[in-house]
């Protein structure tokens, strides 16, 4: 099993949604973050003063599947979330030991 981690732009995660629900996904956990990179962030005016904003508004898009999954779940975030700018995301896939379904008690590839 694996967790697939992907930092992607916000007018993209409903795309990235869309094209993992296409290619069979049933659930994932989205979260609004901020982060700092590349992009480096850029500056705003407020009332007449200017302030440099660090932090820029991402969605974090978190998907438990089975390892036969994978390469489809990254090549379709790869594919939508790209937009060929500084900023487009990172994708983190990391190994996981147990899932359990809390309600029933399943466990592995079944809970997902």
């Amino acid at each position: 099993m694996k967790l697939v981690t992907a930092i992607v732009k916000p007018f993209k995660s409903e795309d990235v949604r869309e094209a993992l629900s296409e290619i069979g996904i049933q659930g994932m956990t989205v979260t609004e973050v901020k982060g700092f990179g590349r992009q480096k962030g850029h500056s705003e005016l407020y009332r007449g003063s200017e302030y440099v904003v660090d932090f820029l508004p991402k969605i974090r898009i978190e998907v438990a599947i089975d390892d036969g999954q994978l390469d489809a779940v990254v090549d379709a975030i790869t594919k939508t979330a790209n937009t060929g700018k500084v900023g487009d995301g990172k994708i983190f896939v990391s190994t996981l030991d147990e899932v359990i379904r809390i309600r029933t008690g399943e466990t592995g590839a079944d809970a997902v």
